[in-house]
């Protein structure tokens, strides 16, 4: 399955399908002197503005070209696509680059949420522009699976609780799906495009984002990234640091940790983020974890007993697709839940169907929305998507016991969701050694001061990776929410949003460690 690190938009709008017209086309500053990588011609290429299909009435498509291998610049090319949504203000002062996460999210779409997700004073001043990263939705995207083999991939049960214990209590049964399952995920990617398939990491993404950056004709960049869209804008900072204006960075992904260390780390956010909901759910009338004055340990046993039951016999699903309601789709209809706070009632429903009529539709279409099947026959290509980039990014072991121990840890960490996440990572293991380009710990010494944005009970990217971003980065700061959900900017929080538009507008740098919570004292490293 793989980590996902998804920003709550992405989620909430999951399913929305905004197609482009798009044709080709910018500046010629789109790698500075035409260097880095890219030939004269990709900088030299202009942006042709369209009127895009479906979206909002005044936004703009267009495509560009890039290198599918920068180390062979001259070689093949591939497209991206890109969205703009001209400044409300008239003439802008420069772009707004936005991706909402990921890896697989689609940042052409999230241009359309743009009144919901950027502020009036900041959509006034800037366009905001979004693009499919290389692989995905609308840009040249990498196929693996059919939806019938996604459908089969995202339903491996990984176990849970206390059966995930050890490699041995999975069965060699259990074991075997897995690593099939595993394997042709890779098999899959390598048949439709192994060329795309070994050219698709952050650090290329990266790369694009520069071009696309010249095109627009802006100097540097500005830049909103959420979630996974974090480690894009890392990256473009530490291989293009003199570029950078101001990048917020929100909901961090720590890029010095590995797959495995991160499934752990993710399995403790989520768990902190269930116990937030569970809370929650305790204190209303139609709670169906417990009544009120039960506690938060007794509401999530009754979880898992209820998510356990969906193991030993799946619960109805009214869809008519066939597929089985068993505890892996359960749980990604309850994980799918916990990036954002919006979709707690919509979660106490489904479950509240599931433990009075045993019918678990309502969980199968969170982690539908969560995973990108709004059409009933196929799936966006997200999936793909997400684990080529997790696997791109970072060496994973090529042991399956190292799996085994880390469902094991991640189990002790969350015993409901941590299995899930550590065996999630399997397909890492196959993924060929050299389509595996590392990025490890970024610095981006010498680029202007860059926020990260951190919210303390974060359930997809836990606060103590925003915490490591800011450190490591040479001229980071970090902002902190206190809350629940994914992500802070444009959660809720007034002094957050401000902190965020005055950095954006006027470049202004609040105090290291700067908590926006009046209870919170939180100072740098």
């Amino acid at each position: 399955m793989g980590t996902r690190y998804r920003g709550p938009w992405a989620v909430l709008l999951a399913g929305t399908v905004v197609v482009s017209g798009c044709t080709v086309g910018g500046d010629d500053d789109a790698t500075g002197d035409g260097g880095d990588g890219a030939p004269v011609e990709i900088a030299e290429q202009v942006l042709a503005w369209d009127e895009c299909e479906t979206g909002l009435p005044d936004s703009e498509c267009a495509v560009f070209e890039v290198p599918l291998d920068y180390d062979d610049p001259d070689g093949e090319r591939i497209e991206i696509a890109v969205k703009r949504l001209p400044a409300t203000g008239g003439d802008a002062t420069g772009s707004l680059l936005v991706n909402p996460g990921g890896p697989g999210g689609s940042g052409h779409d999230f241009v359309d949420h743009a009144p919901y997700t950027v502020s009036e004073a900041v959509r006034e001043r800037f366009d905001v522009v979004g693009f499919d990263p290389r692989g995905v939705g609308r840009s040249t995207p990498l196929t693996c699976l059919d939806a019938e083999g996604i459908d089969e991939f995202l339903g491996t049960d990984y176990g849970g609780g206390e059966g995930a214990d050890d490699l041995a209590d999975l069965g060699p049964e259990g074991l075997a799906e897995i690593e099939a399952n595993s394997r042709a995920f890779v098999e899959a990617c390598e048949e439709n495009d192994p060329d795309l398939m070994r050219n698709i990491g952050t650090a290329d993404v990266a790369r694009d984002m520069d071009v696309l950056r010249g095109l627009l004709g802006d100097e540097r960049l500005t830049y909103l990234g959420a979630s996974y869209g974090t480690h894009i804008g890392a990256q473009y900072a530490e291989q293009f640091p003199e570029r950078v204006r101001a990048l917020v960075l929100d909901g961090a992904v720590d890029p010095s940790q590995d797959q495995l260390t991160v499934s752990v780390q993710q399995a403790t956010g989520f768990e902190t983020a269930l116990r937030s909901f569970v809370e929650d759910c305790l204190t209303r009338p139609d709670c169906p974890l417990g009544a009120r004055g039960s506690t938060v340990d007794e509401g999530v046993a009754a979880l898992d007993e209820l998510l356990a039951g969906a193991a030993e016999e799946p619960l109805a699903n009214s869809t008519g697709d066939g597929r089985e309601v068993n505890r892996a789709r359960a749980e990604l209809g309850v994980l799918a839940a916990l990036y954002t706070e919006n979709w707690w009632p919509r979660v106490r429903e489904a479950l509240t169907d599931a433990k009075e009529d045993g019918d678990g539709t309502g969980l199968l279409l969170l982690g539908d929305d969560l995973y990108g099947r709004a059409d009933p026959d196929e799936y966006e290509n997200s999936t793909a998507a997400l684990t080529a980039v997790n696997c791109s990014d970072s060496v994973a072991p090529r042991d399956v016991e190292a799996y085994a121990d880390a469902a094991a840890e991640a189990a002790e960490e969350s015993p409901m969701f941590g299995p899930m996440l550590a065996w999630g990572a399997l397909t890492c293991a196959f993924w060929p050694e050299e389509a595996v380009a590392p990025l490890g710990e970024l610095n981006a010494v010498g680029a202007d001061p860059i926020m990260v944005v951190g919210t303390t009970r974060d359930s997809a990217t836990p606060y103590a990776w925003s915490e490591a971003l800011a450190d490591q980065l040479d001229s980071g700061f970090l902002v902190t929410r206190d809350g629940d959900g994914h992500t802070g900017y444009r959660m809720g929080d007034a002094c957050v949003d401000a902190v965020v538009d005055e950095y954006l507008l006027e470049l202004t740098v609040p105090d290291d460690g700067m908590a926006c919570a009046s209870h919170l004292v939180e100072e740098a490293g």
